[in-house]
């Protein structure tokens, strides 16, 4: 195909999505027709592989668990009915409570009405929500949404301190084990927080789990609202069309059955084997051109709308949790990844877009550019020319001067924002995580560098209680203390600091010196 003009290649390095509508724009990237053909049977066998992966093939083989994520917003393609039947009554549930919260029939057990959610998560049971709420919550939302992501005691106290009194609060608690220790420490300060203003926590709290999990055992125990399903075939950042993005967004007002409908939109368009009308198979090209199938460029996402400032945060961790890896499937050390990062423009034409145009070529970029300036009016800043036109220009700006300082960039172009739409854009970017990690052979869908993570914080816990155990009304300095516990110095060094600063009977004398400091206990 002829692609000598510039409007000629655009043609060709196009394709879309037509409801809702969603473009893929790779005109200005490197990529040309023989490197899509050299890809070809690595783009048709990664087509093969996720057919296989929604019909339900095992696809972590570590856990042994089906990836399904793709049934949530087309649950007659799940591999049995049983599991289709779950899907449908978990999102009826998800609405037929949001809508019971939203005309007062579920209400606080001391009267009132709910008006605001606070969720306790972290990773894709907080990021996924967060990314809905930013994009689709209006002033006019029923609810707000309030999320606590970290174990940081004064983060904490900030967020319940700017909703005050809790009396309005509804709180969901999504953890599918019940045991990750982020969303249980949130969990009970926010029950601590209730309980101080002499409220009732059960009868506010909803749980998003496994069936039989302790986060389960317990809400069933305490009188919970309601138990929402998260199964085990879902990994937590692919989680947003589940319960767990569904839940909060309905919660605000988004439309539910919209968002399910421009995801299986983009599914359905995605599983095209003809490559240059599969956006996400482009996309995932696109990314292996430009990184040379080894992450050795990071994607910055930039999307032109003050509503998508979080979708670069999203997808840090679908994209870096998913491809970063240190062996492939056949057992060779690899060390692959993609690293993402961005915030939004314009905002960065006066940040780091500067050295994206004359600094180091060690990324390519990924917009977002949306065709809708405001829902209604139309107000001029000069002659002609509106606040949305200078921002529009601004993209088209900072595109062009990319492209003549030789740096690619990939647009995704949708004409509003709206549940459909983010629908749509979650689904692109996970289809081509999947088909990107088929192509570079490796698996998508575990995250043991997580779990190693996890099992290291779990034994410094185990070390600060033996030391707990070793400070005494006798002071003892760092080695004697170490060398009770059976650990190093350093180590407990680190611990034993932090103890002091925050515990009224734990003291340090000569904190400034490591190696004179002595700790006593009262």
């Amino acid at each position: 195909m002829d692609t000598s003009t510039p409007f000629s290649r655009y043609l060709r390095f196009r394709s879309t999505l037509e409801d809702p509508f969603v473009e893929l724009d790779l005109s200005h990237a490197e990529l040309v027709e023989a490197d899509v053909e050299a890809m070809r049977p690595g783009l048709a066998a990664a087509l093969t592989a996720m057919r296989a992966l929604e019909g339900g093939s095992v696809a972590n083989a570590d856990e042994q668990r089906q990836v399904g994520h793709f049934w949530l917003r087309a649950p007659g393609i799940a591999p049995d009915a049983e599991t289709g039947d779950a899907i449908r009554a978990a999102i009826d549930a998800v609405e037929s409570f949001a809508a019971s919260v939203h005309s007062g029939a579920v209400a606080p057990p001391e009267g009132g009405a709910f008006k605001h959610v606070v969720l306790c998560g972290i990773g894709g049971s907080a990021l996924g929500p967060m990314l809905l709420a930013d994009a689709l919550a209006k002033p006019s939302a029923p609810m707000s949404l309030t999320v606590l992501d970290n174990t940081d005691p004064e983060g904490i106290d900030a967020a319940l301190g700017r909703l005050g009194s809790l009396a309005s609060a509804l709180v969901v608690v999504i953890s599918k084990s019940g045991g990750t220790p982020e969303t249980r420490n949130g969990m009970l300060e926010v029950q601590r927080a209730i309980e101080a203003q002499g409220l009732a926590f059960g009868p506010r709290a909803v749980a998003i789990t496994t069936a039989g999990s302790k986060l389960d055992a317990r809400a069933k125990a305490e009188g919970w609202l309601m138990t929402l399903p998260m199964w085990d075939w879902v990994g937590g950042r692919t989680s947003v069309t589940s319960a767990v993005g569904l839940l909060p967004g309905a919660l605000i007002g988004m439309d539910v059955r919209g968002f399910l409908a421009g995801a299986a939109a983009m599914d359905d368009a995605t599983r095209s084997e003809d490559v240059y009308n599969n956006q996400a198979a482009m996309l995932a090209a696109y990314w292996h051109h430009e990184s040379r199938g080894r992450g050795e460029r990071a994607m910055v996402v930039l999307p032109y709308k003050d509503r998508l400032l979080l979708l670069s945060r999203y997808l840090q961790q679908l994209v870096m949790e998913s491809l970063g890896k240190e062996l492939d499937r056949a057992g060779a050390r690899v060390h692959q990844g993609l690293t993402v990062y961005g915030n939004k423009g314009s905002t960065d034409q006066h940040a780091f877009v500067q050295q994206l145009r004359d600094g180091r070529h060690d990324f390519f970029v990924t917009f977002v550019r949306v065709l809708r300036d405001r829902e209604q009016g139309h107000f001029e800043v000069e002659p002609g020319v509106t606040t949305g036109d200078y921002l529009d220009g601004f993209w088209q700006g900072t595109r062009r001067a990319l492209r003549e300082s030789g740096r690619s960039s990939a647009t995704i172009c949708v004409d509003r924002i709206d549940a459909r739409v983010m629908g749509a854009l979650v689904a692109l970017f996970e289809r081509a995580v999947a088909i990107y990690a088929e192509l570079i052979d490796t698996n998508a869908f575990h995250q043991p560098g997580v779990e190693a993570g996890k099992q290291a914080a779990a034994e410094v816990l185990a070390l600060q209680a033996r030391l707990l155990e070793a400070v005494t009304t006798d002071p003892k300095d760092v080695l004697t203390l170490a060398a009770e516990v059976g650990a190093e110095a350093t180590d407990c060094w680190s611990i034993l600091l932090h103890l002091a600063v925050n515990r009224r009977d734990v003291h340090c004398a000569h904190r400034q010196d490591p190696a004179r400091a002595v700790f006593r206990r009262d």
